[in-house]
């Protein structure tokens, strides 16, 4: 009989301690905690409060060397193709077509003033494969490519992962090919009339 009791009053102590901690946390929910951010070395020791974020309006910053979301700087990428072999997933896709002598002052020069010997029709990357390891922007030799703080950029359509960065349109981008295609024809015309030339000399000079 006792031990019924005591089960009882175990049972009521338990409600009324739960009780007095939710309603503990129900008041301090009338102040809102400090601005701390996650990288501040007060943010663990901030005073009790609200601390559900009203997001999307209100977020948690994110840590200043963080990796996120990959970005490429188009105008500074010379198409070497370094992040593309280092990255352990190949998430990474590029294609690059070379420029033509004539082209070298519209293709520009990068930002360090490096001439761009390289069109890149196609940079993508498959940001739903980035498993942000940053090696990739270790290797980019003009640090064209580089993580952005931006965390949350969830998507309803999986294509939509798929960011292309590329400086050409497809048709830009059959152009130069075809100009190209006409320019080493030409090149290699002139070095077999040239073989052909020095074939013949070498034959008289023999007769």
């Amino acid at each position: 009989m006792s031990e019924y009791f005591r089960n009882i009053k175990t049972g009521a102590v338990t409600i009324v301690t739960g009780m007095g901690i939710t309603l503990k946390h129900f008041f301090n929910a009338l102040n809102r905690k400090g601005d701390a951010g996650v990288d501040d070395v007060d943010y663990f020791r901030q005073v009790d409060g609200l601390v559900t974020l009203q997001y999307p309006r209100e977020v948690i910053p994110t840590p200043k060397n963080a990796r996120y979301r990959l970005y490429n700087n188009i105008e500074d990428c010379i198409g070497c193709g370094q992040c593309e072999r280092v990255c352990p997933i190949s998430c990474i896709m590029i294609e690059t077509i070379k420029v033509a002598p004539d082209d070298l002052a519209v293709c520009g020069k990068t930002s360090d003033g490096q001439q761009k010997k390289f069109w890149v029709p196609v940079f993508d990357i498959d940001i739903a494969k980035c498993m942000t390891c940053g090696m990739c922007t270790t290797v980019c030799p003009t640090e064209c490519l580089v993580h952005t703080p931006v965390s949350d950029f969830s998507e309803f359509d999986r294509s939509n992962f798929l960011y292309h960065f590329g400086n050409l349109t497809h048709l830009e981008a059959e152009a130069k090919r075809r100009k190209l295609a006409v320019i080493q024809a030409k090149a290699q015309a002139e070095k077999e009339r040239k073989a052909a030339e020095a074939s013949q000399d070498v034959k008289k000079a023999g007769e």
